[in-house]
């Protein structure tokens, strides 16, 4: 069974970034595009065919909000893969019939290592949407490697790559 698609071929920009983590099968890879441009396509295109050569078991998504995570779910959904949007802190293990979940950067600071555990107990490929995120807080930087310094891959996505913070004079 091959990853299914949008129906719709991809960008340019995104074929040519797939073809380039295909090429060098790296660990850690950052997208950076101007919001629309269709980083959650590509990201979902990227997962489902990790997923289909069963080069990662899971995908976890982490986004900075509880609305883009049913955003982020309704998406994979129409790509093929189950993502719950549901799970919460008070869930131990990733739920049956789903290949991962989508989180917020606030619950992964609350339990870094409940993550972690779900990142790691099987492949697991790490989305970390809007990733400048990570920084709004150092508990939330330092959450995000606690609890997927050690997945099998991550992806981050950001439109906004530099940030500058009011720094009183």
């Amino acid at each position: 069974m091959s990853p299914q698609t949008t129906g719709r071929p991809l960008r340019a920009w995104q074929q040519e970034a797939l073809e380039r983590y295909e090429e060098h099968s790296p660990k850690d890879f950052l997208v950076t595009a101007t919001p629309g441009a269709g980083k959650t396509t590509f990201a979902l295109t990227l997962a489902a065919r990790l997923l289909h050569r069963r080069e990662v078991a899971r995908v976890v998504v982490v986004c900075p909000t509880d609305h883009l995570r049913l955003q982020w779910a309704d998406a994979a959904d129409r790509m093929g893969i189950v993502l719950d949007p549901g799970l919460t802190n008070a869930v131990g293990p990733v739920r049956a019939g789903t290949q991962g979940y989508v989180t917020t950067y606030a619950q992964v600071a609350g339990k870094p290592m409940l993550h972690a555990a779900r990142a790691t107990a099987v492949k697991t490929l790490v989305i970390l949407d809007e990733v400048h995120h990570a920084g709004d807080g150092l508990s939330w930087g330092e959450a995000v490697e606690e609890a997927f310094g050690f997945a099998a891959r991550r992806l981050c996505l950001t439109g906004t790559p530099f940030r500058q913070r009011d720094v009183p004079v």
